[in-house]
């Protein structure tokens, strides 16, 4: 009995392998562009005599391009892709210029050889990120008063992009956003300014980084930093008090030693 089970097993599996190979789904390649860039997508294979290779997109697989290898004879029946597609007469590798964020979605190579395609691809199209600007925030709160508050934000829409504030490479604060129809924006609150602040606008392939002009806010220096109103007095009452401490002691000295001196001139001497 148990042999038996082996055995069916063994032609279960066999059946899955030899039906894969008739109906099997092809391994799904995620492919990420910049819009207005090229790409070129990969037939991974050489055109034989006598062979038909097809490209298609979307769900609804729709015809872009053709070529036969007997005439070399390329067809873009597509009017979205007019004058933007070219395939590799040997490889029918297909290459989109001048992409478009609308060009996002599936791409499928097929070939009159197999009956599965040959390729499909995910090709998902990135817009182009506007450069992030900084600039003084309009709203303070109170804790702000003796403090610099800054915005970053981004001038046009953006989707699937991260905002955020960096000093040297360590992030002080971000925001996500996966679609947006708004302007994007991020505050900041510090004391003072050195030339590490920076606003980085970023996604999965590309950013875009602003650095901070120091003289938005007060700049930090080797010996000090712009600081507020009750830091400033605090700092003035301890120097105060140190200095009436130093003036008690030197007073309480100079009493001490004039004592010892009277006393010594109270005391008579053992040759009388």
């Amino acid at each position: 009995m148990p042999k038996k089970i082996f055995e069916v097993f063994i032609l279960f599996w066999w059946c899955l392998w030899s039906l894969s190979g008739v109906f099997g789904v092809d391994e799904l390649k995620s492919v990420s562009v910049t819009e207005g860039e090229s790409v070129t997508l990969n037939s991974d294979t050489e055109i034989q005599t006598d062979d038909l290779i097809m490209w298609r997109t979307g769900h609804n697989n729709i015809l872009i391009a053709k070529i036969k290898e007997n005439n070399y004879k390329t067809d873009f029946p597509d009017e979205r892709f007019r004058d933007r597609l070219k395939l590799d007469e040997k490889t029918a590798s297909l290459t989109i210029m001048n992409i478009r964020t609308t060009d996002s979605g599936l791409y499928r190579v097929t070939s009159s050889r197999s009956k599965t395609p040959l390729n499909t691809f995910n090709l998902t199209v990135y817009a182009r990120l506007p450069v992030p600007v900084i600039s003084h925030s309009s709203k303070k709160s109170p804790s702000s008063l003796s403090n610099c508050s800054l915005v970053c934000s981004s001038v046009l829409n953006v989707s699937d992009a991260t905002l955020s504030w960096y000093a040297g490479i360590s992030v002080l604060s971000s925001i996500s956003v996966c679609d947006l129809s708004i302007s994007l924006s991020l505050p900041l609150e510090i004391q003072c300014l050195d030339d590490s602040y920076s606003c980085v606008l970023n996604n999965t392939i590309s950013n875009q980084t602003t650095h901070v002009n120091t003289q938005l806010c007060g700049p930090c220096s080797d010996f000090n930093c712009c600081c507020g109103f009750t830091e400033a007095v605090i700092r003035l009452a301890l120097s105060a008090l140190v200095g009436v401490a130093t003036a008690a002691v030197l007073v309480y000295e100079f009493r001490s030693r004039s004592l010892q001196q009277k006393k010594r001139e109270q005391t008579p001497s053992n040759s009388d």
